[in-house]
Parts: C-alpha cells; sequence; structure tokens
C-alpha cells in the first residue's frame, strides 16, 4: 500500500480576508465576503456583488515588502505570492533548497485583470511605457514563474489550467509525483483575480447573480465571482513525522473524470459528478457511509446545483452526509476554488464544524435533500471536496482527519 501523503501546512487570501484564523471566524459567524468591487474597474460595479479581496494592490505589495505603484506584478500574482507567503511563514524554507520540490500552480486567465486596463496601449504605436513590461503576463504560467523568482523557488514547476478545476488538479499531480518517488515534497494551488474578462464573459452565459448567490435554493439565479489564492504543502506521512511537523489532515483520496457531455454544463442526470466522487471513495479505500461532510461544488447555477444534488442523492442513497456549499461567502474563486475549499474542508476536519450553506431559503424540486444552514458540531473523519468545471473536468478530494 502507498504511503499516505499529508498536509502540513497552508496560506490563503480570500474575500474574507487573510491567513487561517480570519477565514475560520467567518465561517463560524456566517460571515460573507460580498459586496460591490471596489479594486475592479468596470461600470458595472454597482450592479454585481463579488468576492473581492479587501486589499488594494499597493496594500498588497507592502504586505510583500514589494515597492508600490508600478512594479511590474499584476493582482493575480500579488494574491498568488500574498498566501504563498503565509505558506512559507508556518514551514521550514529549508524544505525547498533542492529538487526533490515541485511547486504546481492553477489559474485560467494569468494577468488579464491587468492586461485588460492597458489593451488600448497594446494597440497603439507607443515603443516606450510602463504598459511594455505587462504584455507577457497574460500567460496562465505568470503567476507561476513569479512565485518561483520571489521565493527563490528553483523546483520542477507546473501551471495546470482546467478551469474551475485547476487547483483541485494541481494537489492531485502532486500527490501523484511523491507517491511515484519523483518528489519529495510539492507546494500545490491556485489564483485568480477579478477581471472584466471574466465577469462580462459569466454575464454573458447569464448565470451571473447580481444578488448574492443563493447555492442549491430553488430560487436561485447563478453565480457571484470571487478572487483569491491557496496554496497547500503535501508531503510523505513519514517524511512529516520525522521532522515533526504538525498534520492538518492527510490527503486519502482523489480523481478526475470527465463528462463529455457539453462546454460549459455537467451532465443533468448527475452522472459525471457521481463517478468522480465513487472513484475518489475507492482510491481512499472508504465506503459512502465513511464521507461526514462534503463541501459541495455549489455554483448556485440552474445546471450545476440539481446535478451534483443528484449526485449526492444516488451516491449516498443509504446514508446521506452533511453538505453545503461556501461559494456564498467567497464568490466563485475559479482556479482558487478547489484550493480554497480544500482548505475549508481542512479546517471543518480541524474544528469538527461543518460549515453553513448561505442565504438558502426555498428547496429544490429536483432533489429531496437539503443542504446544512447552520454551523453544525458533529464528529468530522472524512470530507469530501467537489469541483467542477467547465468542459466537464471534474474533480473530487478527499481528506481525512489526521
Amino acid at each position: 500500500m502507498a504511503e499516505r501523503i499529508v498536509i502540513t501546512a497552508t496560506g490563503i487570501i480570500s474575500a474574507l480576508g487573510l491567513g487561517t484564523k480570519k477565514h475560520a471566524d467567518a465561517l463560524i459567524n456566517k460571515k460573507a465576503g460580498m459586496r460591490h468591487p471596489l479594486h475592479l474597474q468596470t461600470k458595472h460595479a454597482q450592479e454585481f456583488v463579488c468576492g473581492e479581496v479587501d486589499y488594494s494592490n499597493d496594500e498588497l505589495a507592502s504586505l510583500l515588502e514589494l515597492p508600490t505603484g508600478d512594479n511590474g506584478y499584476t493582482r493575480t500574482t500579488l494574491l498568488a505570492l500574498v498566501a504563498m507567503q503565509e505558506l512559507m511563514q508556518n514551514t521550514d524554507t529549508k524544505l525547498f533548497a533542492d529538487n526533490s520540490f515541485a511547486l504546481i500552480n492553477a489559474n485560467t486567465v494569468g494577468g488579464m485583470c491587468s492586461v485588460e486596463d492597458m489593451y488600448p496601449d497594446f494597440l497603439s504605436d507607443k515603443t516606450e511605457g510602463a504598459f511594455l513590461k505587462y504584455i507577457d503576463t497574460l500567460d496562465c504560467a505568470e503567476s507561476t514563474l513569479n512565485i518561483a523568482r520571489h521565493f527563490q523557488l528553483k523546483p520542477f514547476i507546473a501551471t495546470i489550467s482546467t478551469a474551475c478545476s485547476s487547483s483541485a488538479n494541481a494537489l492531485i499531480l502532486g500527490a501523484r509525483m511523491i507517491q511515484n518517488g519523483v518528489i519529495q515534497r510539492a507546494i500545490c494551488g491556485g489564483c485568480d483575480a477579478l477581471s472584466r474578462f471574466t465577469l462580462n464573459g459569466f454575464n454573458s452565459l447569464k448565470n451571473v447573480d447580481k444578488e448574492q448567490c443563493r447555492p442549491f435554493d430553488g430560487n436561485r439565479f447563478g453565480l457571484n465571482l470571487g478572487e483569491g489564492a491557496a496554496y497547500l504543502l503535501l508531503e510523505k506521512e513519514s517524511d512529516a513525522v520525522a521532522r515533526g511537523a504538525e498534520i492538518l489532515a492527510i490527503f486519502c483520496g482523489y480523481a478526475n473524470t470527465n463528462d463529455a457531455y457539453h462546454p460549459t454544463a455537467p451532465s443533468p442526470d448527475g452522472t459525471g459528478a457521481m463517478r468522480t466522487m465513487g472513484q475518489a471513495l475507492q482510491k481512499a479505500g472508504l465506503y459512502a457511509a465513511d464521507i461526514d461532510y462534503i463541501n459541495a461544488h455549489g455554483t448556485a447555477t440552474i445546471n450545476n446545483d440539481p446535478a451534483e444534488g443528484k449526485a449526492i442523492q444516488m451516491l449516498f442513497s443509504s446514508k446521506q452526509p452533511a453538505f453545503s456549499s461556501t461559494k456564498a461567502y467567497t464568490g466563485h474563486t475559479l482556479a482558487a476554488a478547489g484550493a480554497i475549499e480544500a482548505f475549508f474542508s481542512i479546517l471543518a476536519i480541524l474544528e469538527q464544524k461543518v460549515w453553513p450553506n448561505l442565504n438558502f431559503n426555498t428547496p429544490m424540486e429536483e432533489m429531496n435533500i437539503q443542504p446544512v444552514t447552520e454551523v453544525k458540531d458533529i464528529p468530522i473523519n472524512h470530507v469530501i471536496s467537489n469541483s467542477f468545471g467547465f468542459g466537464g473536468s471534474n474533480v473530487s478530494l478527499i481528506f481525512s482527519k489526521a
């Protein structure tokens, strides 16, 4: 049997704040981070609520002791660096000094948050200007490379972009590389910043709610977008024990599948989501009845919630665990969502609490189960975290009590 993979350090920033304590306090007190955007430059700012991080770009740069103003870093990179900084402060950085370490980052639209502001300059005949340094930042790997440079990391580096399941897939790749002896440790996670491109794009699909989103509610209208970054340190259990590290959780199971149904919609019968969760259970050596809580993908969109709900009903027919979506707290953070919600799942284990599904009032006709709506103290040994992306890219992760 392969040795268990464990989580020994984390770093996170979202609309709920910076760091573990801010996030725990917000979840426990049912305090969402949703508001009209202040930093996103859009004429629709007063039309939509978003999960925008409170810090401005200059404030993020100050947290990193970087020059404020035009420092060449996009907001995407700044969010990633701040989350990584927390992780680095909570572990021995000497662990990342050799080639037995990997950095696996996830992203969807790169530095679009900055590029879209400078697009007129790109189209001009100007040969000089601050905008020139941002030309290459549109690439999804921009934040990955800047993380490595800022923290002087020289590991195996990879960037994953599989829509909303991106950072969940990053965690899977890191675990597989460790289990196969390619590396000893990996920092895995993802980042995304709000941009007009994503807001307008999702709005054109008619699945953005102008009010706070209502996951699994019969009157749901669509998602709220958010931004943030989260990273987790993965290593073998024996290595963590040998160095006396605190083990936060066991990363015991995972699976990724593809619906092959539609570019932007899940298979409506829920078979894709059910298959993914079932394969993750097989990988973990667990039964459906062993799961105590599901951190659902729960985007509050018309198509996603009934498909995921049906999957939960089918797979857990004999014992349906508590489930909820935490996206009403943070908004949908796209590539960062898998890692942020993996963190929430680990936090549920550490606190022995189920996080409430905010804004739920009316049960859905398509399913006969309902999410948890209050903070619930229950014994939690095993948690599933779901991330289902465009293109049918489905991921389920399972975390267990250490």
